[in-house]
């Protein structure tokens, strides 16, 4: 494939990933056109139809996922710190949410089978490499891992997606939930995130706090009280 051509394709692929991630995967294939900055006949040329689209763009993740772990195992000799590696990674390609989202319409079949064999199969070495070194907690299974990058790493809903505008909020959860993965947790303290300001990123009012009633005074010792 010509290099203009396969920037091309790989511009679609994206644009899909985020409009199918925010929308879901009956989301108007206008709207990936506009994102991928291509004309119509660009994507239909490459993908005729959603189904084609959508496995297209599984099958390209799986294959990113298989990658990402490769390349964290071969920069990191720390098991830990390679699986940690490989699930911020996969967090910047929007790997785990899409692939759910994606997965609920599309047919499994043979070939899908065998991407997504080879992309478990290299996620759960890193897996095993961090147990084996007494760096992750034994109870720690790929679906643990895989359902935990899905929780944290989907969008936020409305207006609270504004405190995650750079992506770094993202990164800051998984490290928190990462540590609590670890036997001997590692990475950088961040900001914490105050409940007032997901208050405030939802539009939502602040909660008035209540005044404290007041203390009624007390009488000297041995005084009666006399009714009125």
């Amino acid at each position: 494939m010509r290099a203009d051509a396969e920037r091309s394709r790989r511009r679609i692929l994206d644009a899909a990933c985020e409009v199918f991630l925010e929308r879901g995967p009956d989301a108007p294939l206008d709207a990936v056109v506009r994102r991928a900055g291509v004309g119509p006949g660009t994507l239909y040329r490459r993908f005729p139809d959603r189904e084609a689209l959508v496995r297209a763009l599984v099958i390209d993740l799986l294959g990113r996922l298989a990658g990402a772990a490769g390349e964290a195992r071969g920069a990191e000799p720390d098991p830990y710190l390679a699986l940690r590696r490989f699930v911020h990674a996969a967090a910047d390609l929007r790997m785990g949410a899409a692939i759910v989202v994606l997965l609920e319409r599309l047919v499994v079949d043979e070939e899908l089978v065998a991407v997504r064999r080879g992309a478990v199969t290299a996620v759960e070495g890193l897996l095993v490499a961090a147990r084996e070194a007494g760096r992750l907690r034994p109870d720690v299974g790929m679906g643990d891992l895989v359902l935990l990058c899905v929780r944290v790493t989907r969008p936020l809903p409305g207006a609270l997606a504004a405190l995650d505008a750079d992506g770094s909020l993202v990164h800051r959860h998984l490290d928190l939930a990462l540590a609590g993965l670890a036997a001997a947790p590692d990475g950088p303290p961040g900001r914490a995130l105050g409940f007032d300001e997901v208050i405030a990123a939802a539009g939502r009012p602040g909660e008035p706090v209540p005044e404290a009633a007041e203390e009624p005074a007390k009488r000297p010792a041995g005084e009666v009280e006399t009714g009125a």
